[in-house]
């Protein structure tokens, strides 16, 4: 079959290339070795989004009833009707971009893509029926990227796991050490620590999400030690043993070295691009330690080759691959779309409580000249957080004092996730933070934070 653009892989990047692409006239082809969605919809963002809801529902019942005036006795907590739970809501996802798939007339091909040439994909087809050859004038690459742990820590699926294994077990681990500080280390610490689970972080850098303002990370801690999860930071994992009972984890750090037993291991660190086995060296597409580089359109270095999301090694977000997904196709059509600005790309991370950010830090911004603004609000001040007994975390609010200028913004607290948008929002549109403070927010509402802390750069904090 001959077609305007084939597009190998289905997840958030591909799939939304796809009916991008067939929204602009272009007929479309969407290859997969393995499911529809990609990890996010089927074992990453999506399920992981539904065990934590339940997981909010099982903290509540275990300690909210004291301050929401009820009693709870003999609760039973069925961890594995959670995951069932996040299996339905996966499911009826992928069966949605299926239908997307058939609405927009893009055909969808099960199996293992090779490039042959520069326009030919060979299809290894998923059910064993052989093999098929494809043409196309335009190609993109969405094969996203794998879990690739240290090979010291010996993986087995079973006591020393993966988020893969970790999202689709239905038995809880009693206890577990969790390898690695960052989004799946710290969303799985809220999941399972919930449900009451004994769940120790071990993160190698001073902070948790050590790509975050540290002061997030450094928040985040201070609220995972109050209720109940283990964080050591700072600190190294030396080598993971198994027993008979689980794990012994030996990690070293400040207080010396140290032997962490658990039940299970999870380890949420090391990934690589899936770029190998697709042909691209032969064809020349340039790769930097597996990433296929791109430019701002997503082009490659190889005309009619394209790629977008974590195989390009942008940000490793599913949004991220989403937008470039858009941008491909609408640059295949000869439509012209705005480069990406990957910087000020959102970050999201769905842990008890929530952390969200876009942008530069203070110190990024102080490096690259700009006369800083700082401003910050707490959610302790705020009516809404504190009506819904959830009121951790602030807003922080990265500004450039002599124009206004939004530069970044670092959030911790309820929801914050949710108010990301308002400010890349203002972000993308140059509105000064001075405008944001004057837009006027509905109360009570979680974004008057943001508000708040606006006022406090151009006039003065209203309620604190």
């Amino acid at each position: 079959m001959n077609y305007d653009v084939i597009i190998i892989g289905a997840g958030p990047g591909g799939y939304v290339a796809a009916v991008r692409a067939s929204q602009l006239g272009l007929k479309a082809a969407i290859v997969d070795k393995e499911y529809i969605g990609g990890v996010c919809l089927n074992v990453g963002c999506v399920p992981s989004k539904s065990l934590l809801k339940n997981a909010s529902v099982a903290e509540l019942l275990r300690h909210g009833g004291k301050d929401f005036g009820f009693t709870a006795e003999n609760v039973t907590l069925d961890y594995a009707v959670a995951v069932k739970r996040s299996r339905q809501v996966s499911d009826r996802l992928t069966k949605g971009v299926g239908f997307l798939m058939k609405k927009h007339k893009v055909d969808v091909l099960m199996g293992t893509a090779t490039l042959k040439s520069k326009t030919e994909v060979e299809v290894t087809l998923k059910d064993g029926s052989g093999k098929q050859t494809h043409t196309a004038r335009h190609i993109i690459l969405a094969t996203g990227a794998r879990v690739a742990p240290p090979a010291a820590f010996n993986v087995d699926g079973q006591l020393v796991v993966t988020y893969k294994e970790a999202i689709l077990q239905e038995k809880l681990p009693a206890s577990a050490v969790i390898i690695g500080g960052g989004a799946i280390g710290c969303e799985f610490g809220t999941i399972w620590n919930a449900y009451g689970a004994k769940a120790t972080i071990i993160e190698m850098m001073p902070t948790l999400l050590p790509r975050e303002d540290e002061e997030l990370g450094t928040e985040l801690a201070k609220q995972f030690t109050r209720h109940g999860i283990g964080v050591k930071v700072g600190t190294k994992v030396d080598q993971i043993a198994k027993t008979a009972n689980g794990v012994k984890v030996t990690v070293s750090g400040p207080g010396g070295t140290e032997v962490i037993e658990a039940e299970q291991a999870l380890v949420a660190i090391g990934f690589k691009p899936n770029s190998e086995g697709l042909g691209l060296e032969a064809l020349g597409v340039k790769l930097e330690k597996g990433f296929v580089q791109v430019d701002d359109k997503m082009a490659t270095n190889v005309a009619g080759i394209w790629a977008i999301g974590d195989v390009t090694g942008k940000t490793g977000w599913a949004h991220t691959a989403s937008a470039q997904g858009v941008a491909a196709a609408e640059a295949i059509a000869g439509h012209h779309a705005p480069a990406l600005q990957y910087e000020f790309m959102p970050s999201a991370v769905y842990c008890h409580p929530q952390v969200a950010s876009f942008g530069l830090t203070e110190a990024k911004a102080k490096e690259r000249g700009y006369e800083v603004k700082v401003v910050k609000f707490p959610f302790q001040a705020n009516g809404k957080a504190l009506g819904l007994h959830d009121y951790a975390g602030f807003v922080k609010i990265v500004t450039d004092a002599k124009y206004g200028e939004v530069l970044g913004a670092h959030m911790i607290g309820p929801e914050v996730t949710e108010l990301l948008g308002e400010l890349t929002l203002a972000h993308g549109a140059e509105l000064t933070i001075e405008e944001i403070a004057r837009n006027v927010h509905a109360h009570p509402s979680l974004s008057e934070v943001i508000m708040e802390a606006a006022h406090g750069a151009v006039g003065g904090y209203i309620n604190i």
